[in-house]
């Protein structure tokens, strides 16, 4: 099994990212938050779930080992493959999803694209007593401090394709529909709120202005 992968990173791209490993190339797929943490010509780190299939075999990344552990549970639940556990932890953070099962919050889910009622009660029935909340939440920002997150996502979002003039209003257009994500000012959490707006609307993604690597 492969734990996880250290190397020079080769290039960044929209779900991928490959990983140099003393020549060999390793491929990996990633939540878009994952990815924006591994620049092109630095060391990378990624913990890694391989996935085997009978004409394949794919790698997952992940940012730390409770992502995978999340995403390995989520596998287990009946209907529900490798893309569509890492869309949902593109969406929310382990957390959040240890406590929509825990509580049997179906709406958590559904706002996951591909994932319908349907599905998210399955998720939410097949979970029940297997992913538990840590009891960890971010702790919100201070009034004084809560602008000391913008140059991050601004940061994060540039390195995935956009431009900071774009990155920056839809940041804002985003938070305006959810302002209570602001007050706690937490990156991860404010960078996915942004990048769920965005792929709510297709025609957002024409703010793009490219892509790494």
């Amino acid at each position: 099994m492969i734990s996880f992968l250290r190397g020079t990173v080769a290039h960044v791209g929209l779900s991928t990212a490959v990983i140099d490993l003393n020549g060999a190339g390793m491929s990996v797929y990633a939540t878009p938050l994952t990815l924006s943490r591994l620049h092109v010509g630095e060391e990378g780190k990624v913990f890694t779930s391989l996935i085997v299939r009978e004409d394949s075999m794919t790698l997952f990344g992940f940012a730390d080992d409770d992502e995978r552990e999340v995403f390995e549970v989520l596998l287990s639940v009946s209907g529900v493959g490798p893309r569509l556990a890492l869309a949902v932890l593109a969406v929310h953070e382990p957390e959040a999803i240890r406590v929509a099962a825990h509580t049997g919050d179906n709406k958590t889910f559904t706002k996951v694209p591909g994932i319908g009622p349907k599905v998210a009660g399955r998720i939410v029935l097949e979970l029940a007593g297997k992913l538990v909340p840590h009891g960890t939440a971010p702790a919100a920002a201070t009034t004084a401090a809560e602008a000391s997150w913008k140059p991050q996502v601004v940061a994060a979002m540039t390195s995935l394709g956009w431009s900071e003039k774009d990155a920056s209003a839809s940041i804002d257009k985003a938070l305006a529909d959810e302002p209570e994500v602001s007050f706690r000012g937490n990156v991860p959490e404010i960078l996915r709120t942004t990048l769920r707006w965005l792929g709510q609307d297709g025609a957002r993604a024409g703010n793009r202005v490219g892509s790494r690597g």
